[in-house]
């Protein structure tokens, strides 16, 4: 009886175990994110893939047309504004460029009442050092905190339901430049963080936070020895190029890397079945190259890393030795292509060399390279080495003017992120058509000043007009349609399920057009010239809302926002010479645009 009995309590002990087992199983973890119907846009691309693709379809190419504007709210700040609005449940965040406010908005009430402000109290002396308007690119949402970062130099979590500050970390000194303008990302329970400031000696990097504490965990340099760099054994890059012993020192003049550039100021995504984060780094420094012989190591490219450890998985340089400013640190989006009678798992890459890469992300090769834009600097990819083949016709030189390099520094695509639809198959590019006349002269580095040594004066490019807006398809190497804009699409995209496109326009139009063709749907007049990424949510309501900031600035719109004299051309880097006329059609200041159909 006794043996019996143990038998049945085991029995039932097994039952137990098996059933407490499922319940768990059936509970969602504490950091999980919920099932992504559409509701919500968490951070700037919306996933870790940096699609920028809302499954919502509400808004169709039949009824966009009918738009209304839902409400708007002035920020009170005249800066250029290119933050993406942040959506979790039934409230929006948004942070302005400096003096980087970040407003909290009830969608649950008419007219989306302010919640709470929260003022950070940005250092004011880090306006004098910001290379191109005091711009901020958005925060994200994790695990109820809300992350952000200052242009002096402070990574800030809040507390996103009140406000409150949690912590606060320091990563850089503006006294020798340095500032902080992209979007960060969390990963794992880390805060990823890049700096801006090549154009100021700085040496670039990419740091992880503690999203718990602010404490860092790691921090890995775009230049020097492979131990600063966090190369190890499990570097494997691609091409043979990329491989050696302490390249980010020996591809630079004695000393040079200390003040190499490499910030890492764009975008980062995530590749949760590989575990890898691909981030690009930017230009060297200075922009006179003669000052810089060698290939520069590791600026103007993608670095491939582990999101918990930083250790660097594989490097491909877009543009060794770079000639024009052609930062790398455009985003990459994660898709899945047939290509070559299979599936591969790549990056969609449009570089500001004017190419559209297309690279397997596991392991850095990269399968094709088209342009998309008008290029005279360069003569193609070779596929075999990697390497760019540089135009010697338009090889920058000591006392000369050499004319007609296109794509101008601001490149065929800047910062202003792309959006993939996974219906049309299509890539959506907002972008430039400008060339430029390049100066080059020595120059000398003193911290917190300039280290250019480059004058540029940019103009339109072939056909007059200065911006496109086109859609790209990856697998046949081809653009589909392109939409000619007067000024540079300085705007981020964002698609739709519905087959319907949203970017918007330097001269203040927020367009809808349709994915498939490109025709326009619809456009609302705005106070001020679009330069900020467009977001689709779904309201407390149940309704599909489309959001937009406005407010001119940025590198492109300098000459409104910092009140540029047009006579100058050489201004802003030379952008100035390209958009004088933009004063005549925006005026600056701050406006969030919420729109919803009736």
């Amino acid at each position: 009886m006794r043996w019996k009995g143990r038998s049945l309590s085991l029995a039932w002990a097994r039952r137990i175990v098996v059933v407490a087992c499922v319940l768990i199983w059936m509970l969602p973890p504490v950091s999980a994110v919920p099932a992504d119907d559409g509701a919500e846009w968490r951070m700037p691309a919306r996933d870790y893939a940096s699609t920028r693709f809302s499954p919502l379809d509400e808004i169709t190419p039949s009824n966009a047309s009918r738009l209304k504007l839902a409400f708007s709210f002035s920020t009170g700040v005249e800066k250029g504004h290119e933050a993406a609005p942040i959506v979790v449940g039934g409230t929006m965040y948004v942070v302005t460029p400096y003096p980087n406010y970040v407003f909290a908005f009830d969608l649950t009430k008419p007219g989306a009442n302010v919640k709470w402000k929260f003022d950070p109290k940005t250092n004011a002396s880090s306006q004098g050092v910001a290379c191109c308007d005091v711009v901020n690119r958005g925060a994200v949402y994790a695990d109820g905190r809300l992350f952000f970062n200052t242009l002096d130099n402070h990574t800030i979590a809040l507390d996103a339901a009140s406000g409150k500050e949690l912590w606060r970390a320091k990563l850089g000194e503006i006294q020798l430049g340095q500032t902080l303008t992209m979007a960060p990302l969390v990963v794992k329970g880390r805060v990823l963080v890049g700096n801006s400031g090549g154009e100021f000696g700085i040496r670039g990097w990419l740091t992880a936070l503690d999203a718990a504490t602010g404490n860092q965990l790691w921090r890995a340099y775009s230049t020097g020895p492979d131990k600063d760099v966090l190369i190890g054994a499990a570097f494997k890059p691609f091409y043979a190029g990329d491989r050696g012993k302490d390249l980010g020192v020996k591809t630079w003049p004695a000393d040079a890397w200390k003040i190499g550039g490499g910030t890492v100021w764009g975008w980062i995504s995530y590749d949760p079945q590989l575990d890898v984060i691909y981030y690009g780094t930017s230009n060297p420094g200075p922009w006179n190259p003669d000052q810089r012989p060698g290939a520069n190591k590791w600026t103007c490219g993608i670095f491939a890393r582990r999101p918990e450890s930083g250790e660097a998985v594989w490097f491909y340089q877009a543009s060794p030795h770079d000639q024009y400013d052609y930062d790398g640190v455009n985003e990459s989006v994660l898709v899945d292509l047939p290509i070559g009678g299979a599936t591969r798992k790549v990056l969609l890459h449009p570089d500001r060399n004017g190419y559209l890469y297309v690279i397997d992300r596991a392991t850095g090769e990269v399968l094709s390279a088209d342009p998309f834009g008008h290029i005279t600097t360069s003569l193609g990819v070779d596929l075999e080495s990697g390497a760019l083949r540089y135009n010697p016709q338009k090889a920058p030189k000591v006392g000369k003017v050499v004319r007609d390099i296109c794509p101008a520094s601001a490149g065929a695509k800047d910062w202003q992120p792309t959006a993939w639809s996974p219906r049309t198959r299509l890539l959506y590019i907002p972008q430039q058509n400008l060339c430029q006349d390049t100066l080059v002269a020595e120059t000398s580095y003193i911290a917190g000043t300039p280290y250019v040594g480059a004058e540029l004066k940019m103009r339109p490019g072939p056909g007059g007009h200065r911006g496109e807006f086109s859609a790209w398809d990856p697998v046949a190497h081809k653009k589909v349609w392109t939409i000619a804009e007067d000024f540079p699409v300085w705007s981020g995209a964002v698609a739709t399920a519905g087959d319907v496109v949203f970017y918007g326009t330097m001269d203040g139009w927020f367009k809808a057009v349709d994915a498939k063709n490109g025709t326009l749907l619809w456009r609302f007049k705005t106070s001020s010239g679009i330069i900020g990424q467009p977001v689709s949510y779904r309201g407390p309501d149940g309704h599909q809302y489309v959001a937009v900031l406005a407010g001119v600035g940025g590198w492109a719109g300098a000459v409104v926002s910092g009140d540029l004299d047009t006579r100058d051309g050489s201004a802003a880097f030379g952008f100035v010479n390209a958009m004088k006329d933009l004063p005549l059609v925006t005026t600056k200041g701050g406006m969030l645009y919420v729109f919803r159909l009736p």
